[in-house]
């Protein structure tokens, strides 16, 4: 009796047993390939990059911080732009830049376009994205009462405005 229990024992495992070896064997099979394509990918990428000749690595095109080392004056304004709510609401905002601009110009000393001789270059102020979005966010009716910018002027006396940091 215990013998016959043992080999229908067997031949079920037997039978099972087979089916999930061929599985597995696949599966094996399957991730070999896959790790071997990998590999072989890897090295035809680092063939790539030894190729690259090195003249190619050293240029670098110019970065924020390597443009803003030329950098002569920074200041941080709070400008207010209460008086850009004197005018009607469909102009408010275009007044508040207006009040942006003239405050930097007066506070960085740059000289208006009737002020500069023929000869000399005019100083541009120049308005970051990033302000103008701020005094737009709210739309054309309501600007803010005010804004705090960092104004930044380089050698050739351009003058850069920019949200001031934690803004």
């Amino acid at each position: 009796m215990k013998d016959e229990n043992e080999e229908e024992e067997h031949k079920t495992e037997e039978g099972e047993h087979p089916e999930a070896i061929e599985e597995a064997a696949e599966e094996i099979e399957e991730t070999a390939e896959t790790l071997e394509e990998e590999a072989a990918e890897t090295i035809e990428e680092a063939e790539v990059e030894e190729e690259l000749p090195p003249a190619e690595e050293e240029v670098k095109p110019l970065r924020k911080k390597e443009i803003e080392e030329e950098v002569v004056e920074e200041r941080i304004y709070t400008i207010p732009l209460g008086k850009a709510w004197i005018a009607p609401p469909n102009k408010r905002a275009p007044k508040a830049m207006r009040i942006i601009k003239d405050f930097l110009r007066k506070h960085m000393k740059l000289k208006t376009q009737e002020g500069l001789e023929e000869e000399e270059e005019p100083k541009r102020l120049i308005v970051s994205n990033d302000v103008n979005e701020r005094v737009w966010t709210k739309g054309v009716q309501k600007p803010p009462r005010k804004i705090r910018v960092r104004a930044a002027k380089d050698k050739d006396g351009n003058v850069t405005v920019y949200l001031a940091e934690g803004d």
